[in-house]
């Protein structure tokens, strides 16, 4: 039996997955326990462009560079390192779909376990997730375009799980989000809970719209929703964008 670890617990083994994935925003990596500040810094107004330097406004949570000429240029000089997710992301989509798969059998379990494997699971999920639209942008638009894909769905559930990560890195506890609920079979289950509205006065004006784009998502796609669908869903779609990374690599 796997042993059902909280991201406060991850082991050296998974430590190493995350580094070899090569995900550089703290805000990806913002398991329960991480400094607050670090998402609130990933998402700055302004940022320095990752190949010349020259400050840049984001237009989008991930971006790294001011134009596309610098990211053609980075990836050229960095082609090793940028393949180097490739490697390791078939060993994250495992772990992923396990921590999904368990969350699949949880209805009977206790809101402390169930707690603890759902935010082990969001961690897992918005890792690759983010790896592979930083790293594999193409693959990752070719598996969204697929016709078996429900795009809007699949962006606006993606992007919810992304609002708690970020909170769950601004030390939220993974049972504010989570509830008891019936399945459709009428057996007992989970359901993500809604939320108010956060405070965001804090933020930047542009990091205060992404956030709250994600809050509304959260409750669009999320909230009141059965929890291991939610997963389901996400998983399936990170398998099918990964392995098209592993086809081509």
């Amino acid at each position: 039996m796997i042993e059902e670890l909280h991201p406060k617990e991850l082991s050296a083994d998974v430590r190493m997955d995350e580094i070899c994935l090569g995900v550089e925003l703290d805000s990806l990596c913002s398991a329960p326990g991480r400094p607050r500040g670090a998402y609130d810094r990933a998402v700055a107004d302004v940022r320095e462009c990752a190949q010349c330097g020259t400050p840049f406004a984001p237009q989008r949570e991930h971006a790294r560079f001011c134009s596309p000429r610098c990211r053609m240029a980075w990836n050229r000089e960095h082609a090793g390192v940028a393949a180097a997710p490739a490697v390791a992301i078939d060993w994250s989509v495992i772990a992923m779909t396990e921590a999904a798969g368990r969350l699949a059998t949880a209805g009977a379990w206790d809101l402390h376990r169930l707690a603890a494997a759902v935010g082990e699971t969001v961690w897992w999920v918005t890792l690759v997730d983010a790896t592979l639209v930083r790293y594999h942008p193409r693959d990752y638009e070719k598996a969204l375009a697929d016709k078996d894909v429900r795009r809007r769905k699949t962006e606006g559930t993606l992007e919810g799980l992304r609002y708690v990560r970020n909170q769950l890195g601004k030390s939220v506890e993974p049972d504010e989000f989570v509830r008891a609920a019936l399945g459709d079979d009428g057996a007992g289950g989970w359901a993500w809970r809604p939320l108010p509205e956060p405070k965001l006065e804090a933020l930047a004006p542009r990091a205060r719209q992404w956030e709250l784009s994600r809050y509304h998502a959260y409750q669009e796609r999320l909230a009141g929703r059965e929890i291991a669908r939610t997963f389901a869903r996400c998983t399936e779609f990170l398998a099918q964008a990964a392995a098209l990374v592993s086809g081509g690599s």
